[in-house]
């Protein structure tokens, strides 16, 4: 087995058959695992490539380079494995987060600009899965994500980083 370097980007591997690295995602488990909990099309990732740099934090890359590369960033950010629940980036749902057809929650105006200031919520009104949820507000006709929930309990809970809150000053 080979191991994990915090300095390089690795690229995943195909599966998890091809894993040589211990623990490391394969390429076929994150795909699935954007379409089994968001109903994102797999399609949508063809001609993007993943990429592992410390552990468990995949970038994905819209190019193929050779395997490994010394960079600091490569692409953007989308998804943190090597925990018992993977989470997306709040750049991860940004970026894929439109294609999704499940758990995805619908934000009003002031519930979307409090959850993109970082506020947690009370939002009886869910009845889907518990855990990492899209949320989401209408913008000129479209649902536009906003970023990356975490429900429990009736409590949407924000994970909206702090340069992203300051961004999205202007949702309400």
């Amino acid at each position: 087995m080979g191991e994990n370097d915090g300095q390089r980007f690795d690229r995943l591997p195909a599966t998890p058959a091809d894993r040589e690295v211990e623990g490391r995602a394969s390429r076929e488990e994150v795909v699935d695992w954007w379409q089994e909990r968001f109903g994102v099309d797999p399609e949508t990732f063809d001609g993007v490539t993943f990429w592992e740099k410390g552990s468990g934090k995949i970038w994905a890359f819209s190019a193929e380079l050779p395997s490994p590369v010394e960079a600091e960033g490569l692409g953007i950010t989308v998804l943190r494995t090597r925990q018992e629940h993977w989470k997306p980036t709040t750049t991860g749902v940004r970026r894929f987060g439109r294609d999704a057809t499940r758990n995805v929650i619908e934000l009003g105006p002031g519930e979307a600009a409090a959850f993109a200031a970082g506020h947690d919520q009370q939002l009886e009104r869910w009845d889907g899965d518990w855990g990492y949820l899209i949320a989401a507000h209408e913008l000129a006709g479209e649902l536009e994500p906003i970023g990356v929930g975490l429900y429990l309990h009736g409590e949407l809970r924000s994970r909206v980083p702090k340069g992203y809150q300051e961004e999205m000053t202007t949702l309400d």
